[in-house]
């Protein structure tokens, strides 16, 4: 935190503007022509409201998986954080749930300000809105996790490119962000159902639309819980093993 007061402004453009005019571009510009042809494929509802739960979710995300990536590899090659925490009395979980303990906050605070401006465009429908924060963490956590469990054992950074260019891009396009699954082929359909990204998607938009379904709720909820937990708990070994003096 004593750190991040002074780098924060050089985060606005990613956690706010970024976020912000991409849901200008594609919720009101590419919206006014989907529009035009009718609106039941989504749900009878504007083209920029059933995007826009979608944007906060990709943007958890991908607010998990920067924040996961290069500050911990950073943080045991390049600034040796790290290693001077390990000096002290601190184990190696202690120094790896501390570190999510900040990427949480980091996910809390992009997703907030985006929720935030949701509200103010009109974009909210349901009362159950309220719990679209909650989600969105729960989301970005679910990649922060397994993202940082992996990052500590990495010895060269040339590899934390492909998380995103073979993992976060080709979620953000094909999990129901900006069309409907049912508009994929038939055999496709199934591994879109099984990303994490869509399973975020799906719960921001029930949330916001207040199309709600117990047991859908819960099948996403569970299944962003279980990555979570299986991330920490694969973060909790290879932060020993890579930590461990």
């Amino acid at each position: 935190l004593l750190a991040y007061r002074r780098t924060w402004r050089s985060s606005v453009w990613s956690s706010v503007f970024g976020p912000l005019f991409y849901l200008g571009a594609m919720g009101y510009g590419l919206g006014s022509l989907v529009d035009k042809n009718g609106t039941s494929a989504l749900g009878g509802v504007p083209y920029v409201v059933f995007v826009a739960p979608a944007v906060l979710a990709v943007q958890a995300m991908n607010s998990g998986l920067s924040n996961a990536l290069y500050p911990v590899f950073g943080a045991l090659h390049w600034n040796k954080i790290y290693l001077a925490a390990r000096a002290t009395m601190l184990r190696p979980s202690d120094i790896y749930r501390g570190h999510l303990l900040f990427i949480t906050m980091r996910i809390t605070m992009n997703s907030a300000c985006f929720v935030v401006l949701m509200a103010a465009f009109g974009l909210i429908r349901s009362p159950w809105a309220v719990l679209l924060l909650p989600a969105s963490v729960l989301t970005g956590f679910a990649f922060a996790t397994p993202s940082a469990a992996w990052a500590v054992t990495l010895d060269h950074d040339t590899a934390m490119n492909y998380p995103i260019r073979f993992g976060a891009v080709p979620l953000m396009l094909f999990s129901g962000t900006f069309f409907p699954i049912a508009q994929l082929p038939a055999w496709v359909r199934p591994v879109a159902y099984a990303t994490p990204l869509w399973h975020g998607v799906a719960l921001c938009r029930a949330l916001t639309l207040g199309d709600l379904d117990a047991g859908s709720v819960a099948i996403n909820v569970g299944y962003l819980v279980a990555m979570a937990a299986i991330g920490m708990w694969a973060g909790s070994r290879t932060f020993r093993r890579r930590l461990y003096v």
